[in-house]
């Protein structure tokens, strides 16, 4: 704990250079009036962000030497800010709102901590408004105003905005920016010196996120933009020629766009002056940078809408820096920044060193069987020894083994498992550095990698899919697994002993903050839905039937922070794009530090393996066998359209631990549809996957890839 001197000490600077305890509600105005932020205090009182907030709400009291040092420092605002002083005595970056009370993480602009806060989702306001100093012209009503979360100074109207054709600029919270702007790089002028907009970092090591500007038709035409883009190439490859007026018109102004050039998503930067950087992202709507998989209808809705959407998305998630997958991938990287500063033993000077725990500043080569055949990697070595198939379940169970009793059971019911991809990546270690050649190693089950092993001498119930192989067949010979595969093995009571391993030294859980950002986004989402942890398992499925009809833009929310899961993971394994590429070139994916193949094949492996856990535990406890699984879906034969008349629980109620269990966080289930398993054994007779259809309509397996 810090002492007495050294607080006094912080909080003398504080006084210095800004501005018995009071109330609390004075407490918060005597901040604000120094221009403190929450996250400031804390740092000065040797404290967390949380704890001013509740001291500023009247949830707790500091204690000694914290009470001595907070009651000097209110003594001094107080006499600097008294409560008759007019308001333009007030510092103008004090724009701090109240957090509402579902805030309880630090505040991301100073806090080390990478996991999420809990915010509560800022709902569309009654009547979008501007700020004092500016005149409204937007007359788009929309509908009710909730409490917002704590505002950083430097970015008082969040971290983006949505721009229409009459210069209107929706923000969050339903603010409304005029934006008297004609061509592209006034635009990204006036975002950078006079918007306001941008959020911070969320990482002490990481970088404040740019500010996003996302573009309505109209607006794109009123820049000089096409209403559309048009091509033949894949719509992710689509961008304006070189000699497009727009383009000439950036490089004029001494902007430049990132490689992909200005496509649905274009970047336009400068090179940093200092410490402050000069980049504007923007998204240009119809051109199809809200994918519908991803954003489903918010490309339709009214700016002030999509601005909610896009504003709780970043709140929770992170600013959109693109796709859902790549916002997923650029979560990973904020989370776990690569670099820090460092101080050189020899000199002195502070120097940009490694994050311990990240994947560091350089691309990694994977080993031959982590790669993909087309990887230099593999083509320059002749590589011919296999690869690792690390993927998702896609099993029919053969008509043959179906008993009487199943078939005479009326219904086929599935289950979907929540965000099964996430659930996998917590507390999952994986290898931080490159990878060591070993033959004949023994095998060990906390070291992550590639094993070369033969399994098919494990034979296991014909009703279950094998937990070896993404279509369900048993081995047929040696082949590479990830670690947590061959562990399962042992973990059934097999032995296992590997011809040889691709092996890394050093090792992390990479991706805890990752998933703890995104399951908090996830929890919180639905939440607001309505869908909260306290439901009984009835309860759950009546809440989840209703969920989306309750806010269909924390619908869409909740669609991208799926997409975002999936997606990111895909990423890690990106393969090459576009027509013209050659084998055994390397393309553009693989200068990132995050082209991590073994890390997307241990979540995959992972997540395989839980849900294969669950369908033998299933068996056991109630004798029940699954029709199909189709990546984290599995189909039952039922005696009844819910879940409940086949799901296991115990005498007093609760569900069975170990098999399949109802509920809205990451890997528990939901019902995902209910048809006849009569429909369902014709399917199977055609070869067609039950999961598949459930639903009613095409589930698309989508890894982000």
């Amino acid at each position: 704990m810090a002492s007495e001197e050294e607080l006094f000490a912080s909080v003398d600077a504080l006084l210095n250079e800004e501005p018995r305890l009071p109330p609390p509600a004075e407490r918060a105005r005597l901040r604000k009036a120094a221009g403190i932020t929450q996250a400031r205090l804390s740092t000065a009182l040797k404290t967390t962000t949380q704890s001013v907030k509740n001291w500023e709400n009247g949830r707790s009291e500091p204690k000694s030497p914290r009470l001595e040092a907070y009651q000097r420092l209110l003594k001094g605002w107080a006499a600097k800010y008294p409560h008759s002083a007019p308001a333009s005595q007030a510092p103008a970056t004090a724009q701090e709102p109240e957090a509402p009370e579902t805030f309880t993480g630090p505040a991301a602009s100073e806090s080390e901590a990478t996991a999420a806060a809990p915010i509560q989702a800022p709902t569309a306001p009654e009547r979008p408004t501007r700020p004092a100093a500016l005149p409204a012209t937007s007359r788009r009503p929309a509908a009710k105003k909730a409490a917002k979360p704590a505002v950083d100074p430097r970015f008082p109207h969040g971290p983006l905005a949505v721009l229409d054709g009459d210069g209107s600029a929706y923000g969050v919270d339903g603010i409304v920016l005029d934006c008297p702007v004609t061509t592209v790089p006034e635009l990204v002028e006036w975002t950078l010196k006079e918007s306001g907009l941008g959020a911070a970092k969320l990482n002490r090591y990481g970088k404040n996120s740019d500010p996003l500007i996302v573009l309505t038709a109209a607006a794109a035409v009123k820049l000089g933009l096409p209403e559309r883009l048009e091509g033949h190439e894949q719509r992710r490859s689509l961008r304006l020629p070189e000699d497009h007026p727009v383009v000439k018109q950036v490089a004029k102004a001494k902007w430049q766009l990132t490689q992909r050039g200005f496509g649905p998503w274009a970047r336009i930067y400068r090179k940093a002056q200092g410490r402050e950087r000069q980049c504007v992202q923007l998204a240009i709507l119809s051109w199809d940078a809200l994918d519908e998989r991803s954003w489903p209808g918010v490309a339709d809705m009214a700016p002030a809408d999509i601005a909610r959407v896009l504003g709780v998305y970043a709140q929770r998630v992170i600013t959109p820096r693109g796709s859902t997958a790549v916002s997923g991938l650029e979560l990973m990287t904020a989370l776990r920044p690569p670099t820090k500063a460092v101080q050189d033993p020899e000199t002195g000077n502070w120097v940009s060193g490694h994050n311990p725990g990240s994947l560091g500043t350089e691309p990694m080569d994977p080993a031959p069987p982590e790669a993909t055949p087309e990887h230099p990697v593999v083509v320059q070595s002749g590589w011919t020894g296999g690869f690792l198939n690390e993927e998702a379940y896609q099993w029919v169970r053969p008509v043959d083994t179906l008993t009487d009793e199943e078939c005479m059971l009326p219904f086929a019911v599935g289950l979907d498992l929540n965000t099964a991809f996430l659930a996998a990546a917590a507390r999952l270690v994986v290898g931080l550095s490159a990878p060591d050649h070993f033959h004949a190693p023994k095998f060990n089950p906390k070291i992550p990698g590639s094993w070369l092993v033969d399994l098919s001498h494990i034979e296991l119930d014909p009703r279950l899919p094998s937990p070896f192989t993404p279509d369900g067949s048993r081995p047929t010979g040696p082949a590479w697994y990830q670690t947590h595969t061959v562990a399962y093995a042992q973990e059934l009571g097999y032995d296992v002993h590997p011809i040889e391993a691709y092996l890394r030294r050093e090792t992390g859980a990479y991706l805890d903050p990752w998933h703890d950002r995104l399951k908090t986004a996830y929890v919180d989402t639905l939440a607001d839905l309505g869908v909260t942890r306290d439901l009984d398992d009835r309860a759950f499925l009546a809440a989840m039937e209703q969920h989306k009809q309750a806010d269909p833009a924390l619908a869409a929310v909740l669609s991208a922070i799926k997409a975002t899961v999936k997606g990111g993971v895909g990423k890690l394994r990106e393969r090459p794009q576009g027509r013209h590429y050659k084998e055994g070139e390397r393309w553009p994916a693989l200068e990132r530090p995050t082209w991590r193949p073994d890390i997307r094949a241990a979540v995959i492996s992972k997540a395989r393996v839980n849900m294969h856990r669950k369908l033998l535990n299933m068996s056991r406890m109630t004798g029940l066998f699954p029709l199909a699984v189709l990546s984290d879906c599995v189909v039952y034969p039922s005696p009844g359209e819910s879940p409940l008349d086949f799901l296991p629980y115990a005498a007093s109620g609760k569900p069975q631990p170990g098999g399949f269990r109802l509920g809205p966080t990451p890997g528990l289930a939901k019902l995902e549809g209910v048809q006849s398993m009569l429909w369902a054994v014709d399917l199977m007779e055609k070869d067609l996957n039950p999961a598949r259809h459930i639903k009613g309509g095409d589930a698309v397996l989508d890894e982000g890839e």
